[in-house]
């Protein structure tokens, strides 16, 4: 049986700001084979959570290196997950800037229409714009950097509602 649990944006904040500049040593970093931004992504959003998604087709879960989820460590694939995750896990929506707020992520998406880069948001100010909100992120680490100075043609906001956790019942 699947159950609301909190999406504890603090932690998740918390995370991110203590683990910007340095890598968590429990978490392989995939930063020499491809980037590791969507694996610290994942990690803030564990972080603020506490529950993964085992399922081997469309999870959420990392074990080690050779053993985790695509969505934990691919951009496209963390999108689709949080989209449309109806299992354990955290879960999200497609939302402009303007909505979001931290412990949110963004996606960054070249001329070419290509999502290339997944930040977690640390911190956002009125009136928000891109000028006003503040990421954490890996592969180019960052910590509290304007999203603004990132070099983006569009962005794909995506504002996380909760998580869930399945529970055995006797």
């Amino acid at each position: 049986m699947l159950i609301e649990t909190d999406y504890n944006r603090r932690a998740a904040v918390a995370y991110a700001l203590n683990w910007a500049f340095a890598r968590n040593p429990r978490f392989y970093d995939f930063e020499d084979i491809g980037g590791d931004c969507t694996n610290f992504v994942s990690q803030c959003m564990y972080a603020g959570c506490d529950v993964m998604n085992y399922s081997q087709e469309n999870g959420w879960y990392y074990i080690n290196s050779d053993n985790r989820a695509p969505s934990w460590t691919g951009v496209n694939f963390l999108r689709k997950f949080l989209l449309t995750n109806r299992g354990a896990g955290v879960y999200g929506e497609e939302a402009p800037l303007t909505e979001l707020r931290r412990g949110d992520i963004i996606q960054l998406i070249n001329r070419s229409g290509r999502f290339y880069h997944t930040v977690f948001i640390s911190a956002v100010f009125t009136p928000v714009t891109p000028q006003n909100i503040f990421v954490c992120a890996h592969s180019v680490d960052a910590r509290n950097r304007r999203l603004s100075t990132y070099n983006y043609a569009d962005t794909f906001g995506i504002r996380i509602i909760g998580a869930r956790k399945e529970v055995v019942i006797n």
